[in-house]
């Protein structure tokens, strides 16, 4: 059977987009998103997201999120951007979209050329939105994990998907890989978790890596600087209200936080290719 499917990527969040409004999601889409995803032997991506049929009244489409190992994820702020592109591109050809996704509807407005802004909604820090277990009951500003025999400073941000947010001196000499699945599998998250690894330039600019559950590291994820934003916010050490400019392994997203805790996101969107393959 030959499946068609589109790969884009935002900051190098790649992705396998597959239209998925009539047909539905593929029933088998959770070992199709492992196979597929697989670098080297198959298309490969950080997994797939599938484009459905609007669930809200005026919504323009409707995202799902399939991680590299079959799981899914309630929201991916790159994932939307290209979503967004590429209703844009098939026909929707609106300067604001309206996408339902698991964590709610979002408003995405485009800003130029494969440029979108994410209206993210609000971040909380509250334990119970994470989940996040053992850590107490007010906000987790700025507190002590320990993961594998190792004490980290960290702050806890959920913006529909969970993050665990970590100040470094030099992000670019953490082996990722040894340390990640300690975070990811942690017994004080219950559904696991993403974690970044935020370097402070300066108040305005953050360079960040990121270890993404079900995905391992990956170049960006939006939805972890929108969390990395959020949390230094938190911690005094970005302003609010203006425009913090975060450097990934896969490019630059510039986010805001505006009154109220809302988080607003831009960043670029962009078609490596599209084809048919056999599953």
């Amino acid at each position: 059977m030959k499946l068609s499917f589109t790969k884009m990527q935002g900051c190098a969040n790649d992705y396998i987009y597959l239209d998925c409004r009539e047909s539905g999601v593929p029933e088998n889409i959770a070992a199709l998103s492992e196979k597929l995803s697989r670098r080297h032997f198959s298309i490969g991506a950080d997994g797939i997201i599938c484009i459905c049929a609007a669930q809200s009244a005026g919504a323009d489409g409707m995202m799902r999120i399939f991680n590299a190992d079959g799981s899914e994820g309630r929201m991916c702020g790159n994932g939307i951007r290209c979503v967004a592109e590429w209703l844009y591109t098939h026909g929707i050809s609106k300067e604001t979209l309206a996408i339902d996704t698991l964590s709610g509807l979002k408003t995405v407005t485009r800003k130029g050329a494969g440029l979108w802004q994410v209206e993210m909604g609000a971040y909380s820090a509250m334990p119970a939105d994470l989940p996040a277990v053992n850590m107490g009951d007010g906000a987790l500003v700025d507190k002590t994990l320990t993961v594998d025999g190792k004490d980290w400073q960290v702050t806890c941000i959920s913006v529909g998907n969970p993050h665990c947010v970590t100040v470094v001196e030099d992000v670019d000499s953490l082996k990722l890989e040894d340390i990640g699945p300690g975070f990811e599998h942690h017994a004080n998250f219950p559904e696991r978790i993403n974690t970044e690894f935020v370097q402070v330039v300066d108040a305005t600019h953050l360079k960040m890596r990121v270890w993404e559950r079900g995905s391992g590291e990956t170049w960006a994820c939006g939805t972890g600087t929108c969390a990395t934003v959020a949390a230094l916010t938190e911690l005094g050490i970005c302003p609010a209200g203006e425009d913090i400019h975060v450097q990934l392994r896969g490019g630059v997203l510039t986010i805001r936080v505006l009154p109220g805790r809302q988080l607003l996101m831009t960043g670029a969107a962009e078609t490596v290719c599209e084809g048919t393959t056999e599953v």
